[in-house]
């Protein structure tokens, strides 16, 4: 298996401590607090170890609560809220140094049959005609406010390969656009044996779920992100929907948008489409988007 996906995969095996906690280990990411897919992911994981391995996640909402820090583990207790004939929910909450860092409740399905439709997948290139990360960030690297970031970036990202269908936000920095953005993301890597089943591939999902939400919050204010310097901001909460099945380790479009923004929040709204247009993931997120004041980063 490919180095960069056992990573992932390591990061996103939990260790048990008692029934239903756990602790997980965390990595330093391009900013000096835990990457918010991480502990979403982390916290999934956590769900779905108290669950049968038949009934599946179909829905997830979460807040984050403070910022997590890197260099400590993320404990994670699972409550058992109900387990009925069709359903179950959990709720779990992350600690670190004693304090809840990271709040999600999930709910679980039992496979069933019923009515079936949904929007058709948007058009888009084929996401190997399109620049890797490694070939597109360089290219822009004079416009961060510090040439590290793209090694930062590249390091963080190294278990995924995410390709942009437009420019990012960081290319056209000054320039208000459309308020919508496409990726094709997939895992770096296949998965077989034990790590090839559903819940794996929704916990990668939920991970890279959180790296280009808010891109179309950016865009619509000519706003290049962190690296460019021009607004700081995080996550302040996050919602999946899970329709279909996907693989994780298979080209996978992210399709967002963005319908408000307002108080110093940004509304995002992304879908998932697997490459053969089946609708797979709903996801909503509101950030935290403020512009720095003169003189302050």
């Amino acid at each position: 298996m490919d180095a960069t996906l056992q990573y992932l995969l390591d990061l996103l095996d939990l260790e048990p401590i008692e029934r239903d906690i756990f602790r997980g280990a965390s990595h330093d990411w391009v900013v000096p607090r835990v990457f918010g897919g991480q502990v979403a992911a982390q916290a999934l994981v956590a769900a779905c170890r108290t669950v049968p391995e038949e009934r599946l996640p179909h829905s997830l909402h979460s807040y984050f609560l403070r910022p997590g820090d890197p260099g400590a583990p993320i404990v994670y207790t699972v409550d058992r809220i109900r387990d009925g004939q069709s359903f179950a929910t959990r709720r779990v909450v992350a600690v670190q140094h004693g304090q809840a860092i990271f709040h999600l409740s999930a709910s679980f399905q039992r496979p069933e049959d019923g009515l079936e439709h949904q929007v058709p997948m948007p058009p888009a290139p084929d996401p190997e005609t399109l620049p890797a990360a490694d070939e597109l960030l360089p290219r822009h690297a004079d416009l961060f406010w510090d040439a590290a970031v793209v090694d930062l970036l590249l390091e963080a990202r190294r278990a995924v390969d995410l390709r942009y269908v437009t420019d990012p936000p960081f290319a056209t920095a000054g320039r208000p656009r459309e308020p919508r953005s496409q990726v094709w993301f997939r895992i770096n890597g296949k998965l077989d044996g034990d790590h090839d089943t559903p819940v794996t591939h929704l916990c990668l999902g939920t991970y890279v779920s959180d790296m280009t939400l808010l891109d179309s919050v950016l865009l619509a204010h000519g706003r290049g992100g962190w690296m460019v310097g021009d607004v700081v901001g995080a996550s302040l909460d996050h919602a999946m929907w899970f329709h279909r099945p996907f693989r994780a380790d298979e080209w996978l479009l992210y399709d967002t948008d963005s319908p408000t923004s307002q108080g110093g929040r940004g509304l995002a709204h992304g879908r998932i489409f697997t490459a053969d247009g089946r609708l797979a993931v709903t996801v909503m997120q509101e950030g935290l988007m403020r512009v720095p004041r003169a003189g302050r980063a």
